[in-house]
C-alpha cells in the first residue's frame, strides 16, 4: 500500500478526512486484529465514540464506522476490527502494514459517551467481540472512574483466544501510569466464551438472568437506582440486553437525554 504522501497523488483525499499513516497492527487470530494510527493534531473525540474509517485504494473510498478504542489523551488512535474475507473494507483493511495509510473522517460520534448517563455508583460495560473497542477506551479515561465507584467491563466471545485483547486491555488499564491508581480494586474483567469450553461459559443474557455473573462477581443484581449500563457487539445481543434491563425499571439515555442505560448501534463489529 502507499504512503500518505503518494495517495494525495494518487487519490485526491475527500474534504473533511485526514490521510494517517499506520503505526502498529497486531493479529490476536484468524479474525481479530487490532492497529493504531497517527493522530492528527485538530482531532478531538469524547472516549466511547466512533469515527468513520477507510483506505486510499479507490476514486470513492469504502468507509465503515469505528468505534476509537483509544482513549481521548492518547497520541495515536487505536482500533479493534473483525476480519471478513469477502467485506468491502476489512477484506483489505485486515492486509495493512505501518507505513500504509488508513482514511478518517474528522467527526466523531456515538452514544457510548459518559455524558448520555446519569450519575450512579456502578458502571456496567456489556461487550461481545470487537463491540469492546468503545470500552477499550472509556476505561482508560480518567473521567469514568471519577463519575463511577466501581466499573464492570463483560466481554463474550465464542473462543477463549478471542477474549486476549480484553485481558490486555485491562492489564494495561490498571499498570498504566496515568489511570492505574484509579483502575486498581474499582475495575473488574468479566470473560466468558459461547462456544469453546473454558472456566466460565455462557451468553452474557444468560449468566445476567441466571445469577451468575452476580455470583461469580460476589455483587448485588443490576439496579437502575445505582447502576448504569452501556452495551455494545452483535445485534442479538444488543437487543437481548436491552429487554434484560428495560425489564428491570431501566430508561434508555442519549446524548440530548441522559438516562440509564446506552447502546451503539452503529457498530461495525
Amino acid at each position: 500500500m502507499q504512503s500518505a504522501a503518494e495517495v494525495k497523488s494518487a487519490f485526491p483525499i475527500p474534504a473533511g478526512v485526514h490521510a494517517e499513516s499506520v503505526v502498529s497492527v497486531k493479529h490476536y487470530t484468524d479474525r481479530l486484529f487490532s492497529f493504531r494510527i497517527t493522530r492528527p493534531q485538530s482531532f478531538r473525540f469524547r472516549s466511547g465514540e466512533f469515527v468513520m474509517i477507510g483506505l486510499p485504494n479507490a476514486e470513492k473510498p469504502v468507509f465503515r464506522a469505528y468505534s476509537v478504542a483509544s482513549p481521548s489523551w492518547d497520541e495515536e488512535i487505536e482500533f479493534f476490527s473483525i476480519k471478513v474475507p469477502d467485506g468491502p473494507l476489512t477484506s483489505h483493511l485486515q492486509k495493512i502494514v505501518p507505513g500504509d495509510t488508513v482514511l478518517m473522517r474528522q467527526k466523531s460520534t456515538g452514544t457510548l459517551v459518559l455524558d448520555a448517563l446519569t450519575p450512579g455508583k456502578r458502571l456496567f460495560m456489556i461487550s461481545t467481540g470487537t463491540g469492546i473497542a468503545p470500552f477499550a477506551s472509556l476505561i482508560r479515561d480518567p473521567e469514568t472512574y471519577e463519575k463511577f465507584e466501581q466499573v464492570v467491563l463483560t466481554h463474550t466471545c465464542r473462543e477463549e483466544a478471542e477474549l486476549a485483547y480484553g485481558v490486555e486491555l485491562y492489564e494495561q488499564a490498571v499498570n498504566d501510569p496515568l489511570i492505574g491508581e484509579l483502575a486498581a480494586g474499582r475495575l473488574t474483567l468479566y470473560s466468558s466464551t459461547t462456544r469453546e469450553e473454558t472456566p466460565r461459559m455462557g451468553r452474557i443474557t444468560q449468566l445476567i438472568e441466571n445469577g451468575k455473573l452476580y455470583a461469580d462477581l460476589g455483587v448485588e443484581p443490576l439496579d437502575p437506582a445505582q447502576d448504569r449500563v452501556m452495551i455494545c457487539g452483535s445485534m442479538a445481543m444488543l437487543n437481548d440486553v436491552k429487554a434484560i434491563v428495560e425489564d428491570m425499571g431501566f430508561e434508555e439515555g442519549s446524548n440530548a437525554k441522559p438516562a440509564d442505560f446506552v447502546v451503539e448501534r452503529a457498530f461495525v463489529g
